[in-house]
């Protein structure tokens, strides 16, 4: 492959994942309230975010190793169609088991980001696999800058049910993008690496082989329960912090709280493009990969702190902007660093690993967090700030991988 197509898998893969990202960022800030309207609880809310992750969890080493074997470009298309079906039917949705249907098969279809990260690998040399996946991180941040904008416009303007048929419209858009401009990027003569079980768990013997993976996955296990923590829980602390309190369960109070939600996520957004597309880059250089995963962690769990300290809605933002640079460097890092420790024909499978580590902590965080959330407001971003702190310990043992990676 030469410099012009590796510079268009980039892009494909740039748009292609942030298109991925806009739909889902435009449920975020209507899918509690949503489910609300339903008569869900705390806890219910939360659980219907832990089954988006746990489809997740089952499917991205199915993926991964399906990208390894039959190529990247049919299972990016394969699951980007499976993501417009669930946001088609989470739209059309009566009830909430209609509702958990649809975020089960929306999770399938999006269990894709292990694939995408294998692909960017393909494409892009050790030294300059950092940069690259900040862009790939930075295609989450747009998706998160402008996501939420336009689900909290379009369900404040439309009903909760609206944004649901924006993303899958903009699945549909996604879907003929990659099927017109998308390269296959898996190198000719790799072999793929054996199969490795359903639920990934011959790919957790494998990982072993190889230095800083185990370590990583424990990582990104004990980050992403920390920060679903956070994530399942922001907005019912958004609501029942700074929502009157005659407001509270009625239409007026949901789209307040929508509109809370959405400012404090589009900083969120904005923040993280600015850490992962401007300074990830200089910042791996000067501080190395290593730093920035411990970093990352520790700013997290201040951050957490200051949530659930923070006296008014307009300090809020203060933790959260401290929670994004923490995030925006966190994430690239420890890509970039698992990706950098494996062999070029397993990158999908272990990438593909890492992203069902996440996705088992997106199912155990948000199945607690509700709990705690009907406790103490403040308690799950206690318990997260915990989980990250412990996360930002463990990675003090991280080596460097090949100065030149095994891609």
């Amino acid at each position: 492959m030469d410099e012009r197509q590796r510079k268009r898998a980039l892009a494909v893969a740039f748009v292609t994942l942030f298109l991925d990202l806009l739909g889902f960022g435009i449920i975020i800030p209507i899918q509690p309230f949503y489910a609300e309207s339903f008569g869900a609880s705390p806890t219910v809310v939360t659980l219907l975010g832990a089954s988006y992750s746990a489809m997740q969890f089952l499917f991205a080493p199915l993926w991964g190793r399906l990208s390894d074997r039959v190529g990247r470009r049919p299972v990016v298309l394969l699951s980007v169609a499976f993501g417009g079906v669930g946001f088609l039917v989470f739209g059309l949705a009566h009830s909430l088991t209609m509702l958990f249907v649809a975020r089960m098969i929306a999770g399938f279809g999006n269990a894709n980001l292990g694939t995408v990260q294998a692909l960017v690998a393909d494409v892009t040399p050790g030294k300059d696999r950092a940069r690259a996946m900040g862009l790939i991180g930075a295609a989450f941040g747009l998706g998160f800058v402008f996501g939420p904008v336009i689900g909290g416009l379009v369900g404040s303007a439309f009903g909760p049910a609206a944004p649901a048929f924006v993303s899958a419209a903009f699945a549909g858009i996604n879907w003929l993008l990659a099927f017109a401009l998308l390269p296959e990027t898996r190198r000719p003569g790799v072999v793929a690496a054996s199969a490795h079980g359903f639920l990934g768990l011959r790919a957790l013997a494998a990982a072993r082989a190889f230095e800083n993976v185990p370590r990583l996955l424990a990582i990104i296990f004990v980050f992403t329960t920390g920060f679903s923590l956070m994530e399942t829980s922001l907005a019912l602390f958004v609501e029942h912090e700074f929502v009157p309190g005659p407001l509270l369960g009625s239409a007026a109070g949901h789209r307040q709280a929508t509109q809370l939600t959405t400012w404090v996520l589009l900083a969120v957004g904005v923040t993280a493009v600015i850490v992962q597309a401007g300074l990830i880059g200089p910042l791996r250089r000067q501080l190395g990969e290593k730093s920035l995963v411990i970093g990352g962690a520790a700013l997290c769990a201040l951050a957490f702190v200051g949530i659930a300290l923070v006296p008014s809605y307009a300090l809020l933002f203060a933790p959260i902007v401290v929670l994004s640079i923490g995030s925006g460097v966190f994430s690239p890092s420890q890509s970039s660093l698992l990706s950098r420790s494996v062999d070029a024909y397993q990158q999908g499978v272990m990438l593909g690993l890492s992203q069902s580590m996440s996705a088992l902590g997106r199912i155990l965080g948000p199945a607690v967090s509700g709990l705690l959330f009907e406790r103490a407001h403040g308690a799950p971003f206690v318990v997260g700030a915990t989980l990250l702190g412990a996360g930002a310990a463990v990675a003090f043992g991280l080596r460097p991988p090949p100065a030149a990676g095994r891609g």
